[in-house]
């Protein structure tokens, strides 16, 4: 704020653009796959909890909606 600039900003710093589109790509991944990991898990821990399955029928329906989650995003 106690900064005085002389000139416009946009002749200021040079941006990477190239590093601002690698960081929003795998910012975007994250959200896909973590979006993905999180549906899963609620719906294993719903089929766990409420029926007959239990933890391990649980375990196994994660694995397997996580593994088909990520191969559909791909």
């Amino acid at each position: 704020m106690s900064e005085h600039h002389t000139g416009p900003v946009e002749t200021g710093a040079s941006m990477n653009y190239a590093e601002h589109e690698k960081t929003y790509g795998l910012f975007i991944a994250g959200a896909k796959y973590g979006t993905v990991v999180l549906a899963a898990l609620m719906i294993a821990m719903a089929a766990g909890f409420f029926t007959a399955g239990g933890f391990f029928g649980g375990l196994v329906l994660f694995v397997v909606l996580t593994v088909a989650g990520i191969f559909l995003l791909r």
